[in-house]
């Protein structure tokens, strides 16, 4: 979505008068609008990236079990108590 917004000077407009019709302009546009939404949006996770993830989490718990079998994990301290 490319829009371009042009605003010509007369001889009547000042500066000040040039710069509110070019946010006028901008403003109906709603170049502003659009982009601002598109600011935060995030792709949605592909299937492939899901299986993957819950792949990967399947083998470290396994991972981790193990060595919780063996003995080879430390305890871990509890966070907010003295």
């Amino acid at each position: 979505m490319a829009v371009n917004v042009v605003v010509k000077k007369t001889k009547s407009d000042n500066n000040l008068g040039l710069l509110r019709k070019f946010s006028r302009k901008v403003k109906v546009s709603g170049v502003l609008r659009k982009k601002r939404s598109l600011r935060y949006f995030e792709r949605k996770i592909s299937d492939y990236k899901k299986k993957m993830d819950a792949l990967m989490r399947i083998e470290k718990k396994k991972q981790y079990d193990k060595l919780e079998k063996l003995g080879l994990l430390k305890r871990r301290k509890k966070r907010g108590h003295r």
